[in-house]
Protein backbone atom coordinates (compact mmCIF):
# COMPACT_ATOMS: atom_id res chain seq x y z
CA UNK A 1 0.00 0.00 0.00
CA UNK A 2 1.51 3.37 -1.22
CA UNK A 3 0.89 6.81 -0.49
CA UNK A 4 0.37 8.44 -4.08
CA UNK A 5 -0.61 11.84 -5.48
CA UNK A 6 -4.13 12.22 -6.66
CA UNK A 7 -5.52 13.97 -9.12
CA UNK A 8 -9.87 14.03 -8.65
CA UNK A 9 -11.22 14.98 -11.90
CA UNK A 10 -14.93 15.61 -13.23
CA UNK A 11 -15.20 12.71 -15.53
CA UNK A 12 -14.26 8.62 -14.88
CA UNK A 13 -11.07 8.12 -16.55
CA UNK A 14 -11.07 4.35 -17.93
CA UNK A 15 -7.39 2.25 -18.40
CA UNK A 16 -6.10 2.70 -21.88
CA UNK A 17 -7.63 6.00 -22.05
CA UNK A 18 -5.48 9.18 -23.19
CA UNK A 19 -6.13 12.15 -20.45
CA UNK A 20 -4.42 15.72 -21.44
CA UNK A 21 -4.03 17.95 -18.93
CA UNK A 22 -3.61 21.47 -18.63
CA UNK A 23 -2.23 22.67 -14.94
CA UNK A 24 -2.13 26.22 -13.30
CA UNK A 25 -3.67 25.32 -10.06
CA UNK A 26 -0.54 26.20 -7.66
CA UNK A 27 -1.14 22.84 -5.95
CA UNK A 28 -1.46 20.69 -8.91
CA UNK A 29 1.75 22.29 -10.34
CA UNK A 30 3.60 20.89 -6.90
CA UNK A 31 1.87 17.62 -8.01
CA UNK A 32 3.40 17.76 -11.68
CA UNK A 33 6.69 19.21 -10.26
CA UNK A 34 6.65 16.49 -7.41
CA UNK A 35 5.51 13.57 -10.07
CA UNK A 36 7.93 14.76 -12.79
CA UNK A 37 11.34 14.17 -10.03
CA UNK A 38 10.10 10.85 -10.18
CA UNK A 39 13.32 9.15 -11.95
CA UNK A 40 11.38 6.69 -14.18
CA UNK A 41 7.31 6.19 -14.35
CA UNK A 42 5.75 9.97 -13.47
CA UNK A 43 2.18 8.68 -12.43
CA UNK A 44 -0.84 9.95 -10.20
CA UNK A 45 -4.02 8.64 -9.25
CA UNK A 46 -7.10 9.96 -10.84
CA UNK A 47 -10.31 9.63 -9.82
CA UNK A 48 -13.98 10.88 -10.14
CA UNK A 49 -15.36 13.81 -8.43
CA UNK A 50 -19.09 12.84 -6.82
CA UNK A 51 -19.65 15.74 -5.98
CA UNK A 52 -17.89 19.36 -6.15
CA UNK A 53 -15.08 21.13 -8.32
CA UNK A 54 -11.97 20.40 -9.56
CA UNK A 55 -11.11 23.77 -8.28
CA UNK A 56 -10.45 25.08 -5.36
CA UNK A 57 -11.08 22.01 -3.10
CA UNK A 58 -14.32 20.58 -0.97
CA UNK A 59 -14.63 18.45 -3.14
CA UNK A 60 -16.13 14.69 -2.26
CA UNK A 61 -14.09 11.94 -4.20
CA UNK A 62 -14.71 8.26 -5.51
CA UNK A 63 -12.64 5.48 -4.20
CA UNK A 64 -11.87 3.60 -7.37
CA UNK A 65 -9.75 5.06 -10.25
CA UNK A 66 -6.42 4.68 -12.08
CA UNK A 67 -3.04 5.46 -12.69
CA UNK A 68 -2.39 8.25 -14.57
CA UNK A 69 1.35 8.09 -16.07
CA UNK A 70 2.87 11.17 -17.80
CA UNK A 71 4.34 10.35 -21.41
CA UNK A 72 4.90 13.95 -22.50
CA UNK A 73 5.07 17.06 -20.44
CA UNK A 74 5.42 20.74 -21.49
CA UNK A 75 6.50 22.94 -19.04
CA UNK A 76 5.55 26.72 -19.52
CA UNK A 77 7.11 28.20 -16.51
CA UNK A 78 5.44 30.09 -13.42
CA UNK A 79 3.82 26.37 -12.43
CA UNK A 80 2.20 25.88 -16.00
CA UNK A 81 2.36 22.88 -17.51
CA UNK A 82 0.51 20.50 -20.70
CA UNK A 83 0.46 16.83 -19.88
CA UNK A 84 -0.60 13.87 -21.85
CA UNK A 85 -1.31 11.14 -19.72
CA UNK A 86 -2.08 7.21 -20.31
CA UNK A 87 -4.48 5.86 -18.32
CA UNK A 88 -3.29 2.62 -16.76
CA UNK A 89 -3.90 0.17 -14.08
CA UNK A 90 -6.61 -0.04 -11.96
CA UNK A 91 -6.42 1.60 -8.01
CA UNK A 92 -8.79 1.48 -5.00
CA UNK A 93 -8.39 3.95 -2.85
CA UNK A 94 -8.01 2.63 0.89
CA UNK A 95 -7.22 5.87 2.86
CA UNK A 96 -7.34 9.53 1.95
CA UNK A 97 -4.09 11.56 3.24
CA UNK A 98 -4.37 15.39 4.26
CA UNK A 99 -4.23 17.56 1.10
CA UNK A 100 -0.59 19.01 1.84
CA UNK A 101 -0.59 20.75 -0.56
CA UNK A 102 -2.05 18.65 -3.31
CA UNK A 103 -4.92 15.24 -2.85
CA UNK A 104 -2.57 12.43 -1.32
CA UNK A 105 -4.11 8.77 -0.70
CA UNK A 106 -3.15 5.51 0.29
CA UNK A 107 -4.02 3.09 -3.04
CA UNK A 108 -3.61 -0.37 -3.79
CA UNK A 109 -3.38 -1.84 -7.05
CA UNK A 110 -7.11 -3.28 -7.90
CA UNK A 111 -7.29 -5.90 -10.86
CA UNK A 112 -10.39 -7.70 -12.17
CA UNK A 113 -11.49 -10.06 -9.21
CA UNK A 114 -12.19 -13.38 -10.21
CA UNK A 115 -15.88 -14.03 -11.66
CA UNK A 116 -18.38 -15.61 -14.40
CA UNK A 117 -16.38 -16.41 -17.35
CA UNK A 118 -17.33 -13.77 -20.28
CA UNK A 119 -18.32 -15.13 -23.82
CA UNK A 120 -17.20 -13.33 -26.41
CA UNK A 121 -20.19 -13.52 -28.10
CA UNK A 122 -21.89 -11.65 -25.06
CA UNK A 123 -19.25 -9.17 -26.06
CA UNK A 124 -20.02 -9.08 -29.44
CA UNK A 125 -23.89 -8.60 -28.80
CA UNK A 126 -23.49 -5.83 -26.55
CA UNK A 127 -20.90 -4.24 -29.44
CA UNK A 128 -23.85 -4.61 -32.01
CA UNK A 129 -26.64 -2.71 -29.98
CA UNK A 130 -23.93 0.49 -29.64
CA UNK A 131 -23.62 -0.28 -33.76
CA UNK A 132 -27.58 -0.25 -34.04
CA UNK A 133 -27.34 2.91 -31.98
CA UNK A 134 -24.85 5.15 -33.84
CA UNK A 135 -26.19 4.45 -36.98
CA UNK A 136 -29.80 4.77 -35.85
CA UNK A 137 -28.74 8.15 -34.43
CA UNK A 138 -26.81 8.78 -37.89
CA UNK A 139 -29.91 8.07 -39.81
CA UNK A 140 -31.69 11.14 -38.30
CA UNK A 141 -29.67 13.19 -39.08
CA UNK A 142 -29.62 12.23 -42.63
CA UNK A 143 -26.10 10.50 -42.66
CA UNK A 144 -24.76 6.99 -43.68
CA UNK A 145 -22.40 6.01 -41.33
CA UNK A 146 -21.02 2.06 -40.70
CA UNK A 147 -21.44 1.73 -37.33
CA UNK A 148 -18.92 -0.84 -36.81
CA UNK A 149 -16.27 1.79 -37.23
CA UNK A 150 -16.84 3.25 -33.91
CA UNK A 151 -16.02 -0.16 -32.39
CA UNK A 152 -13.16 -1.63 -34.41
CA UNK A 153 -10.04 -2.15 -32.60
CA UNK A 154 -11.71 -2.58 -29.34
CA UNK A 155 -10.52 -6.03 -29.12
CA UNK A 156 -7.47 -5.80 -30.30
CA UNK A 157 -5.70 -6.13 -26.30
CA UNK A 158 -6.97 -10.02 -26.89
CA UNK A 159 -8.09 -9.03 -23.08
CA UNK A 160 -11.59 -9.53 -22.14
CA UNK A 161 -11.47 -6.31 -19.50
CA UNK A 162 -9.73 -3.84 -21.76
CA UNK A 163 -12.09 -4.50 -24.41
CA UNK A 164 -14.97 -3.60 -22.45
CA UNK A 165 -12.88 -0.53 -20.96
CA UNK A 166 -12.51 0.57 -24.83
CA UNK A 167 -15.93 -0.11 -25.90
CA UNK A 168 -16.96 1.75 -22.97
CA UNK A 169 -14.88 4.66 -23.62
CA UNK A 170 -16.78 4.98 -27.09
CA UNK A 171 -19.57 5.10 -25.87
CA UNK A 172 -20.99 9.02 -24.94
CA UNK A 173 -22.64 8.47 -21.30
CA UNK A 174 -23.20 9.80 -18.48
CA UNK A 175 -20.23 9.69 -15.69
CA UNK A 176 -22.29 7.67 -13.33
CA UNK A 177 -22.22 4.59 -15.94
CA UNK A 178 -18.80 5.12 -16.61
CA UNK A 179 -17.26 4.87 -12.98
CA UNK A 180 -20.13 1.91 -12.68
CA UNK A 181 -18.12 0.33 -15.29
CA UNK A 182 -14.79 1.17 -14.12
CA UNK A 183 -15.65 0.45 -10.60
CA UNK A 184 -17.51 -3.35 -11.67
CA UNK A 185 -15.06 -5.79 -9.52
CA UNK A 186 -15.07 -8.25 -12.04
CA UNK A 187 -14.93 -8.41 -16.41
CA UNK A 188 -18.80 -10.11 -16.00
CA UNK A 189 -19.77 -7.29 -13.44
CA UNK A 190 -17.90 -4.96 -16.35
CA UNK A 191 -20.12 -6.52 -18.76
CA UNK A 192 -23.50 -6.36 -17.17
CA UNK A 193 -22.96 -2.52 -16.26
CA UNK A 194 -21.56 -1.15 -19.77
CA UNK A 195 -24.98 -3.20 -21.32
CA UNK A 196 -27.34 -1.27 -18.78
CA UNK A 197 -25.42 1.61 -19.77
CA UNK A 198 -26.18 1.17 -23.40
CA UNK A 199 -29.42 0.53 -22.54
CA UNK A 200 -29.86 3.69 -20.78
CA UNK A 201 -27.69 5.68 -23.46
CA UNK A 202 -30.66 3.96 -26.16
CA UNK A 203 -33.83 4.72 -24.08
CA UNK A 204 -32.26 8.47 -23.74
CA UNK A 205 -31.60 8.70 -27.14
CA UNK A 206 -35.13 7.69 -28.15
CA UNK A 207 -36.83 10.13 -26.25
CA UNK A 208 -35.39 12.95 -27.78
CA UNK A 209 -35.87 11.83 -31.42
CA UNK A 210 -39.43 10.78 -30.63
CA UNK A 211 -40.09 14.07 -28.86
CA UNK A 212 -38.36 16.15 -31.79
CA UNK A 213 -40.57 14.42 -34.25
Amino acid sequence: MAVIPMFPLQVAMLPGEELPLRIFEPRYSALVSDCLAQADDPAFGVVLIAAGREVGGGDTRSDVGALAHIVEVADFGDGRYRLKCVMGERIRVIEWQPDDPYPRAAVEPWPDQPGDPVEVDAIRDVEDRMVTLFERIASVRGAEVDGREFVAGADASGEVGKWLYALTSRLPMGQADRYAVLAAPSPAQRLAALRDAVETVTAMVEFQLNSGE
